[in-house]
């Protein structure tokens, strides 16, 4: 990876962690010389399994570490006009006008169509498109809070709890999760204030994810497996929706387990998931798909191919992908991560054919999604930097914008 801005992100993070420059060389077992290198500027790339390791001993997400993924716009208080609109969105101005009863030509279906597809557009990529609408959405879904009717204002704020929730998805991808924080928060207040009892703890999952990208992995297990807790206890997993909520924490909290170095934990949190996606499928169908947490037998094995990469096992993570059938309601942001762990662990194992492949099929399904992850281009540099490049990736390269 060629990249300016690794060695203040590498300092950042290990500050966050309070961590010593010799402490994180102990925990990740990268030479101290090397952390100080990337640090200072005098080194300013390093390998896949460097960064991997780093990332490990930091506790967070490979691509936290090499930061903004491209085409996510992101620059501090003088970000774009879009930017500055869904932070006045989420963030309303002090002393501001109170929100208005919807007109008469408003549709609560259209909106909570709107707010779906924008779920959709999302998981697509789609940020900028995303970005564009939140401001009219939030806008609308606060309208309805103040409805004279008493059901429009519960499903009113049903919706502003989605509508939030995405603003707070979309700000960790620009990577304010401060703002993304705020948002979340007030999200779950509108969600208490609904009438389904699922969608709190839906937006605790997004919180426990937030928390993540932060380093704050106690915390993050700590309220996923809270909330997790909380649906089981009020017997919702009796239903589709609520057992996916339920998965999505539980594999949520697996994760974090995992990056606190507690693989133990983690493989008994995923093998509690695994028994229990199979009965999705047995259960009522539940709501609109797009609004309700992803846990499935696909998105359990793929978290399984995720985490065998984290624990150094790229032969279990082959294993586990092989001959894999996704479900159809994968979002295209799983099957991403899935083929991104399968490029990464041919290349833990230095089977760069392998990798290229995948990541040509990466490029197939999911070309948008690739243009937006800095862990496909350090994958692609990495290969780019073998003496003998395999068929197929100067057209990758190029994609990537790696090579002109």
């Amino acid at each position: 990876m060629a990249n300016d801005d690794l060695g203040r992100t590498l300092r950042r993070l290990r500050r966050l962690a309070s961590l010593t420059q010799e402490e994180l060389a102990d925990r990740s077992h990268v030479s101290v010389d090397v952390i100080r290198q990337l640090e200072q500027g005098r080194k300013h790339s390093a390998r896949l399994p460097t960064l991997h390791a780093l990332a490990n001993g930091l506790g967070v997400e490979l691509t936290t570490l090499l930061g903004d993924p491209p085409a996510v716009s992101s620059g501090g208080e003088n970000d774009g006009p879009r930017f500055v609109s869904m932070r006045r969105a989420i963030m309303p101005v002090l002393w501001g006008p109170e929100p208005q009863s919807p007109c008469l030509e408003f549709s609560l279906d259209r909106l909570r169509e709107e707010i779906a597809q924008g779920w959709s557009k999302y998981h697509d990529a789609e940020f900028d498109t995303v970005l564009k609408v939140i401001p009219k959405l939030i806008a609308e879904a606060r309208s309805v809070t103040v409805s004279v009717s008493e059901e429009d204002r519960i499903a009113g704020f049903a919706a502003l709890a989605k509508v939030l929730q995405l603003a707070g998805h979309l700000a960790v991808r620009m990577a304010k999760t401060d703002l993304a924080l705020i948002s979340l928060e007030r999200a779950i207040d509108a969600a208490e204030q609904s009438s389904d009892p699922l969608l709190p703890a839906m937006i605790v999952n997004s919180v426990a994810w937030t928390y993540q990208r932060q380093g704050r992995l106690n915390d993050a297990m700590s309220i996923a497996l809270q909330a997790a807790e909380s649906i089981k206890d009020g017997g919702h997993t009796d239903i589709a929706d609520g057992l996916k909520v339920w998965g999505a924490l539980t594999m949520s909290a697996a994760t974090s387990a995992a990056r606190s170095n507690d693989y133990e934990r983690a493989a008994a949190l995923m093998e509690d998931a695994e028994k229990e996606a199979g009965r999705v499928a047995k259960l009522p169908a539940g709501s609109d798909s797009r609004m309700v947490s992803v846990f499935s037998p696909s998105s359990v094995r793929i978290e399984r191919v995720r985490l065998a990469v984290q624990y150094g096992r790229p032969e279990d993570a082959l294993a586990l992908a092989k001959g894999m059938r996704l479900s159809k309601d994968t979002p295209p942001s799983w099957r991403t991560w899935l083929l991104l762990d399968v490029a990464r662990a041919h290349t833990d194992l230095g089977d760069a054919p392998g990798a290229v492949k995948t990541l040509e099929a990466l490029r197939r399904v999911a070309p948008t999604w690739m243009q937006h992850h800095t862990l496909a281009v350090a994958i692609v540099r990495d290969l780019w930097n073998l003496p003998n490049h395999p068929s197929g990736l100067r057209s990758l390269a190029e994609f990537l914008g790696v090579v002109g």
